[in-house]
């Protein structure tokens, strides 16, 4: 009958139906709301050249820090360059003066022992770990001479002193320690640090008289001698 409702099981219904039934197709989304489709036609962009690619990379690692030329082509080779194109970009970059192992060897070495305290020993091995040749670190090295070691030695205990405590031969035993992880021979060590302790108080004085740092020294390095592996 016109104008009344439809009855059906459940009583009278007069809600329209449901759009979100499955039986229902839904709306089209309107034009902002509908993904672009790729246009088969378009023309697929060629593929980089891997040389420019290289140079991207080690650009990018420069902008970071100084980098040695090994640690370049270590990048180069986790990004998968082939090592024709890193050897031909790299060897271009030594020639501009881009990467100099030499500069940066120098710098490294500077930067560390004023920064850190370092020692020639310890700061060859950050050398080596870094790709740069032996003759090339020893000669930075050489810059840094045995008094200027042996006074940084002496900064670095004097600094740690104002706040040590403990009695004279714990504190002693700790800044060896400090020196030697640093890497400073036994010899500069712990004279540096029996030079401070005299210089502290009455009572480190006295301590610091007993202390035969010459002994102390050659048993350190005879305890280091025995202790690297055999070739």
């Amino acid at each position: 009958m016109a104008g009344r409702r439809a009855r059906t099981g459940r009583g009278w219904d007069a809600s329209p139906p449901r759009t979100g039934d499955a039986t229902t197709p839904r709306p089209r989304r309107g034009r902002r709301g509908r993904a672009e489709e790729p246009d088969p036609e378009a023309t697929p962009a060629p593929p980089r050249d891997e040389a420019e690619v290289a140079r991207e990379i080690c650009l990018r690692q420069l902008a970071v820090r100084p980098r040695t030329r090994a640690e370049l082509a270590g990048a180069l080779a986790k990004r998968g360059i082939s090592e024709e194109v890193a050897a031909e970009v790299l060897d271009r970059y030594d020639e501009v003066g881009i990467i100099d192992d030499a500069a940066f060897a120098r710098a490294w070495i500077t930067s560390r022992h004023a920064g850190r305290g370092l020692a020639r020993r310890a700061l060859a091995n950050e050398l080596r770990q870094r790709g740069v040749d032996g003759e090339v670190a020893s000669e930075a090295l050489g810059e840094l001479d045995e008094e200027t070691e042996a006074e940084t030695a002496r900064a670095l205990v004097d600094r740690k002193l104002r706040s040590a405590r403990g009695e004279p031969d714990a504190v002693f035993r700790r800044l060896v320690a400090m020196l030697a992880r640093k890497g400073y021979p036994p010899g500069v060590a712990i004279r540096a640090v029996k030079d401070a302790l005299a210089a502290q108080s009455a009572e480190a004085a006295e301590f610091a008289e007993h202390i035969d740092a010459d002994a102390l020294a050659d048993a350190e390095n005879d305890l280091d001698r025995d202790s690297r592996p055999l070739d």
